[in-house]
């Protein structure tokens, strides 16, 4: 019950608990056995912002004991902090396996952003590997699969300076590779 923190809560019914606390004594009752693999559905729904900090901190030390956790989620920024490895599925197909970065550079590619003052729109969408640019000001944004490449062109060729790189959220990617249309924004699955 203390591994699971709900040693507070001991002598209360679980009709009484709230959706948090009873997501913790299913983890306390998954964890009876002592399982090698543990496998969530789910793990945090329900649990406040304290309770899943925990949560988390809970298991990243039981993965660092050796213990293997597979969850599936819905909550994509937790996966995207938390998990060492991202599967995605698309009607019973995996889609995507690797670490949230590698997932991330399969369907979205990545956002450079520099400043370029004063910035040539034209020159820029001719840059190799350069599928979009928006200006804001001084400030340039290119979408790119290959930004490596972007980036190496905007350093050798042109006055830009202050890159940064940023992947897409694993969200943008979730959408990409598991829906029909990409623009359609609708929460299926994913296991993680």
């Amino acid at each position: 019950m203390q591994r699971a923190g709900i040693a507070p809560i001991a002598g209360r019914r679980v009709g009484k608990c709230s959706g948090g606390e009873q997501q913790r004594l299913r983890f306390a009752m998954a964890l009876l056995p002592d399982p090698e693999l543990l496998i969530l559905d789910e793990p945090t729904q329900g649990m406040d912002v304290e309770g899943r900090r925990e949560f988390w901190r809970d298991i990243r030390h039981d993965a660092s004991e050796g213990r293997t956790i597979l969850f599936a989620t819905h909550y994509l920024e937790e996966a995207d902090a938390y998990a060492d490895r991202i599967v995605l599925i698309r009607r019973g197909e995996i889609v995507a396996d690797g670490t949230t970065a590698q997932v991330k550079s399969l369907a979205a590619g990545r956002t450079l952003r520099a400043t370029l003052p004063p910035a040539d729109e034209a020159a820029l969408r001719a840059i190799p590997g350069a599928d979009s640019v928006e200006l804001r000001g001084d400030t340039v944004l290119i979408h790119s699969s290959d930004t490596d490449a972007v980036a190496r062109h905007l350093l050798n060729h042109t006055a830009a300076r202050d890159l940064e790189i940023t992947a897409q959220a694993l969200e943008d990617a979730f959408i990409a590779l598991t829906t029909d249309d990409p623009g359609q924004h609708r929460t299926t699955g994913a296991a993680l």
